[in-house]
């Protein structure tokens, strides 16, 4: 299994909008594609130095071919639609991430 991960930096006046957005279109949209599993919503719990707050999205995926397949059928799409509503509002990178083992 592979954990597609953004982490993004957002403006503290668009907090609650972009928190909303996330929840209610841009997660169920990306899960719609087909190529996630699931998703976790987290907050990254440091005191960012130039401000704003940061949060993760996880996106559960299943195999490297599907990491493939996003990013040439969606990645772009996705993008554009955040960035008509956020644009300079926020920064972002993504990291792709395998997973070894879960351990309780």
């Amino acid at each position: 299994m592979y954990i597609y991960n953004v982490t993004t930096n957002i403006e503290l006046e668009i907090e609650k909008e972009w928190l909303d957005y996330m929840k209610e279109q841009h997660i169920p949209s990306m899960i719609s594609t087909g190529c996630f599993t699931g998703a976790k919503l987290t907050r990254v719990m440091v005191r960012e130095e130039q401000g704003g707050k940061t949060f993760s999205i996880q996106y559960s995926v299943s195999d490297k071919e599907t990491f493939k397949g996003y990013y040439v059928a969606y990645a772009a799409d996705m993008n554009t639609k955040l960035d008509k509503l956020f644009a300079g509002k926020y920064v972002s990178f993504q990291t792709e991430l395998e997973v070894l083992g879960d351990f309780y």
